[in-house]
Parts: C-alpha cells; structure tokens; sequence
C-alpha cells in the first residue's frame, strides 16, 4: 500500500516539476499583471502612483464618460459583423480546398498568404483601398461599372463593415487552415457511403459535413467574438475612431484614457476589468447554452 501511494504521489511530483516553469510564467505575465490592474483600478493614480483608495469610483465615471457607450454599441456592432461576413468565410474556403482536386498546396498557401502580412501594413494597405474620392482603388473599381463613389471611411453606416471587412481578409486564411484540418480528420467512408445512398454535395454537406464540424465551429466562434471584443489598431489607425466616434471601440476608449487622456492608468485599467468581466460572463453564457454534441 505504501509502495502505491509513494509511487502515485512520485508521478504527480514529477508531473507538477515539469509543468512548475510554464505555471511560473503564466502567473508573471498574466495572473499579475491582472491583479494589478483590478488594484490600480479601485484608486486614483498620478501614472502608476496610487494616490488614494476610491473604490469604484472609475467604474461609474467610465459609465458616465460620453465615449463609453458608443464604443460599447459599436463593439458589439463589429462583433456582429464579424459573424456575418467573417464567420462563414473560412468554412466556405476550406470546404472548397478540401473538395479541390488540384492544386490543394497552393490553395492553402494562398488563403494563408494575407496571415503572413504584418497587421498594420495590412491596415495601411486597406485604407488606401478604401480612400475617399476618385484616388481610392475600390471607388475606381465600382466606378467602372457605373456605381456611384463612396466615402468608405467617412461613412458612420459603412466604416464597421469595411473595417470588418479587412480583419476577415487578415485572418480568415488561419482559421480555414484549422477547419480543414477537421474536414480531413472525418472518415471517408461516411462520405461513400452517403454518395452511394444518392446524397449530393448540399446532402452530404447538411448530414456529415456541418455536424462533424459543429464542437470546432462552436468553439473558433467564441474565440472570433473574444479576439473581436478586444480590438484595437484597425479603427486606430483607419478612422481613429471617426466618423463622429462612429468606429471607436473599447480597447480603443482604453487606448485613449491610457496614453491620450493625462496618463489616466487607473480609469484604462477599471475599463480593461470591465473588458474581461463582459467576455468571462459571455464565455460562460455562451458554453451553457451551447453544449458540444456528442457524435
């Protein structure tokens, strides 16, 4: 009994030695820095010198700022978005690769290609595309078949779908890459034997295709929704959050009363507490209402 026990609890020492480097480095540079941001969030602070307790005072002036809730609406707006034009993107490239008879290599490299592209050229390359006037390449291209031009950007309807538009462009590649690594992993055989019954490709697709897809899908939605939630250098640098704080977004708002408002560290770190309480609760929410189904 004893040689059991102390061979058990050797294995779980060992376990725990090999796992003690990446539980230290988790906890530095992630469980600390939050802690410390909820602290720096119940004080008013001169940078990051505390100067007194205040309890949640940042947290009802955030409330009461007049960028608070137009960068919540939009936020959720470019998260919408996001599922309507970015959501369905990937799976439609990797279902093409995937019944792609030639040329499969260079497909996925292809729809890779746009990941390999630092994320702020791609944003500066996007606003040229979208320029206003008859300069911009996107209004040239409409206007050769007789649509009128656009003002892209200076349009509070349009900006957030064409900021969309860029970040789906930016990594729809990597997520098709995942969801073909799934549509490789189902057995062949339900597609013969799904042929041989007489199912056509829309058949095949509604019976084994999207359920066999459903536990990934589920949880790259999420995801897409939290990375979404978060984001930051696109309206940053395309509008700046204009037209009108039209596009202006929460980490934006954070960006602001960080490095733009008087260093207001404290107010920037109630906000990013505010950030990740709304995406834990939507997490649990989401992951309650949507249980992997069991195939």
């Amino acid at each position: 009994m004893r040689r059991t026990l102390r061979a058990r609890y050797g294995r779980d020492i060992t376990g725990w030695l090999i796992m003690l480097p990446t539980l230290i480095l988790f906890a530095f540079f992630v469980w600390e820095p939050l802690l410390e941001s909820i602290r720096l969030s119940l004080y008013e602070a001169q940078g990051v010198r505390l100067v007194r307790f205040t309890g949640l005072q940042n947290y009802l002036n955030i409330f009461r700022h007049p960028d608070f809730w137009p960068a919540a609406v939009n936020t959720v707006k470019y998260c919408l978005w996001s599922l309507a034009i970015g959501f369905l993107v990937p799976i439609f490239l990797a279902i093409v690769i995937n019944e792609a008879t030639r040329g499969k290599g260079l497909m996925r490299v292809a729809v890779y290609l746009p990941n390999m592209v630092p994320g702020l050229a791609t944003v500066f390359l996007w606003r040229f595309l979208f320029k206003s006037g008859d300069t911009g390449f996107l209004n040239i291209l409409v206007n050769t078949f007789g649509i009128p031009m656009q003002s892209w950007l200076a349009s509070a309807k349009l900006v957030i779908p064409v900021i969309v538009v860029t970040m789906t462009w930016k990594s729809a590649g990597a997520t098709a890459l995942i969801y073909l690594a799934g549509l490789q992993g189902i057995n062949p055989e339900l597609y013969e034997a799904a042929i041989i019954d007489g199912a056509g490709v829309w058949g095949r697709l509604r019976s084994i295709t999207i359920p066999n897809l459903y536990n990934l899908a589920r949880t790259l939605l999420i995801l897409q929704v939290i990375a979404v939630f978060q984001i930051l250098y696109e309206p940053m640098v395309m509008t700046n959050g204009g037209p009108n704080n039209a596009s202006i977004s929460l980490m934006q708002l954070v960006y602001r009363f960080a490095f733009e408002t008087n260093y207001d560290y404290a107010k920037a770190s109630a906000l990013s507490v505010m950030i990740s309480i709304a995406l834990i609760a939507l997490t649990l929410i989401y992951n309650r209402v949507n249980r992997p189904k069991d195939l």
